[in-house]
């Protein structure tokens, strides 16, 4: 009797969690659809809302929700704004917040609750066990492994400090996954042809426009703009302002400084917001008590009219993104909305307007990234191989060379996984440890890039400037996390580094990067030039001295190179212009060239004498 063939192995559980700035929920796939995972009260979305209650307590979720007013100093929400940045830069919006935001060690931000400090990453986790809870039991499993989506533009430290509350959640985090790229692949899962899709995701407290193209299954990421510190808290903020001035008696600073009040507020602001997405005027009567009472109606037009600025920020990066693609508008066949903000109707209203064509609305917004994730977590599990999603990283990556210039190993858009190597040397004699500085920007000079690390390649034998063979590789895993390694090849050498960055990328610093780079384009290839020329020239006077030195030359002849040498040596003490230099080079050039054959002539006579003598 034959034995039965063993049953075929079950498909291994990987979730798809969206970890938001108002909410955050997970989604699962099984079978060929994914679907959302819900709690016993059939709610899929669990506010990004945690709460440390007097008594010892952690309530997160809806619980936590409730008690923002009764506990505002102890309630934290919107803490992924605050995840892989400075307290530096989140300075001026902790001044908005009800909870205390205070500087910890290495400058990073804690959250000050009572005696405690706690880590935005810290309270991410219990966001992360919060859903990871309710995805057990809604599938009656254990779950261990995730794919966890974050915005597009969050940088390096931003996704480290992500994996690090999953971590601290208990959660195997598979893929870091770019939030537009996710929804895209939501898109995808209701059978429409290939096409060209943009993503425009709106979500509370980021923005990201993505431009995907779809061919057989194949996701590839065109190109991916936004900002880091535009989302719908933004709006809520604009209404928020005008009830804290409608409140009488108490200065502004004490009520802006008063957490029940900043809580109250940003409550009223939030269910304003929603009122005036269905209707053309509202009214709000808040009652503080003691603290006063405001009464105040705002209409459609007058909060419209308040963040069309906002608004038309996020158009800015639409077309960036679309002029990066390589596209023009008419080229975009479907339009994608992600984020609850994008139901305010200025929103879909001038996107519609300057895309020529109506958003696609077939997803829920606030579940397409969970959808997404599921499905990209399905392919990761290995019980799907008929999809393959090709993510980019948003900024160009490069080293820091002699002078202070940038060269870029990876440039912005290119699609990731990717490893670049490039081959660099030594600028001085006997140097025998190498400084590597990596930035991150579009700018020529790295003193106009961003600093992401610094590490050292040591125990280079002592060689002459310019005989040392450094291979620099940077990689970017799927992750768009960067590892950087150097390699002296004559000695076998290396050193490395996962690069880290203490904070993340501000919105300002995001623009000024961008923007930057193209306003001062023609300035920082100037400046470039005139680095690698100065290099150039510094390398051909140590050259040319030394071929002097080992060379048999007529006096005439070495008179001659030796006047070109100090021309040129002049100039680099000097403040000799690029054209100047330019032209110290070329002199010094056409003299050595001039008595190249005569180098090589006397070289070969020498060594055919030595052996004669033999």
């Amino acid at each position: 009797m034959t034995a039965a063939p063993p049953p075929p192995p079950s498909p291994r559980l990987v979730v798809g969690i969206d970890l938001g700035t108002t909410n955050s929920l997970a989604a699962v796939r099984a079978g060929k659809l994914p679907h959302v995972l819900r709690d016993r009260d059939g709610q899929p979305l669990v506010p990004s809302v945690v709460c440390y209650h007097p008594d010892g307590r952690v309530l997160v979720g809806r619980e936590a929700k409730a008690l923002r007013l009764e506990l505002p100093d102890r309630t934290v929400f919107s803490v992924k704004r605050l995840v892989g940045r400075s307290a530096r830069e989140v300075e001026a919006e902790a001044t908005r917040l009800p909870y205390r935001v205070v500087a910890g060690e290495r400058g990073l931000p804690r959250i000050a609750i009572g005696d405690a400090r706690h880590s935005p990453e810290a309270v991410s986790a219990r966001i992360l066990q919060r859903v990871k809870a309710i995805a057990e039991e809604a599938l009656a499993q254990p779950v261990q492994a995730a794919v966890i989506t974050v915005p597009a533009w969050f940088d390096d430290a931003q996704r480290q400090a992500t994996k690090d509350a999953a971590a601290l959640a208990g959660i195997d985090c598979l893929r870091i996954l770019n939030e537009p790229t996710a929804a895209a692949l939501a898109y995808g899962i209701d059978g429409k042809k290939d096409g060209t899709v943009l993503v425009y995701d709106l979500g509370g407290g980021t923005f990201d426009v993505s431009i995907l193209r779809i061919e057989d299954g194949v996701f590839r990421v065109l190109a991916t703009a936004g900002d880091t510190h535009l989302g719908g808290d933004d709006f809520d903020q604009l209404l928020a302002d005008r009830i804290l001035a409608a409140l009488p008696g108490a200065v502004p600073a004490t009520r802006q400084s008063d957490p029940f009040v900043l809580q109250a507020v940003r409550a009223a602001a939030e269910g304003l917001k929603i009122r005036l997405s269905s209707a053309n005027e509202a009214e709000l009567a808040l009652d503080l008590g003691p603290r006063g009472t405001a009464r105040l109606t705002v209409t459609r037009a007058e909060f419209e009219a308040a963040i069309a600025p906002l608004v038309q920020r996020t158009l800015d990066c639409v077309q960036r993104a679309v002029k990066d693609a390589g596209l023009r508008l008419p080229a975009i066949d479907d339009v994608v909305l992600v984020g609850g903000s994008t139901r305010v109707p200025l929103v879909r209203e001038r996107l519609r307007n300057l895309v020529g064509k109506a958003p696609h609305t077939d997803v829920d917004p606030d579940l397409a990234v969970a959808l997404g994730a599921a499905i990209q977590a399905d392919v990761l599990a290995g019980n799907d191989r008929s999809l393959l999603l090709l993510d980019v990283i948003p900024l160009s990556l490069g080293i820091e060379t002699l002078g202070g210039a940038v060269q870029k190993l990876i440039l912005r858009n290119s699609t990731i996984p990717t490893s670049v190597t490039e081959e660099f040397s030594t600028g001085v004699d006997g140097q025998t440890s190498v400084d590597l500085s990596i930035h991150q920007g579009e700018r020529e000079l790295a003193a106009d890039c961003r600093l992401l690390g610094r590490f050292q390649l040591r125990g280079i034998p002592p060689m002459p400037a310019g005989l040392p063979r450094i291979a620099v590789t940077f990689l970017v895993d799927a992750d768009g996390v960067l590892r950087v390694t150097a390699r002296e090849h004559r000695t076998g050498v290396e050193a490395g580094i996962q690069v880290v960055p203490t904070f993340g990328l501000s919105r300002d610093e995001v623009r000024r990067m961008m923007l930057d780079s193209i306003e001062h384009a023609q300035t920082d290839y100037v400046a470039r030039e005139a680095i690698d020329l100065r290099n150039k020239a510094e390398a051909m006077v140590r050259g040319t001295r030394k071929a002097l030195a080992l060379a048999e030359l007529p006096p005439d002849q070495t008179w001659a190179v030796h006047k070109a040498v100090k021309a040129l040596e002049a100039l680099l003490a000097g403040a000799a212009d690029t054209a100047a230099l330019k032209a110290g080079c070329d002199a010094l050039t056409e003299v050595t060239a001039t008595i190249a054959d005569d180098v090589i002539s006397s070289a070969v006579t020498k060594a055919l004498r030595e052996e004669e003598r033999r």
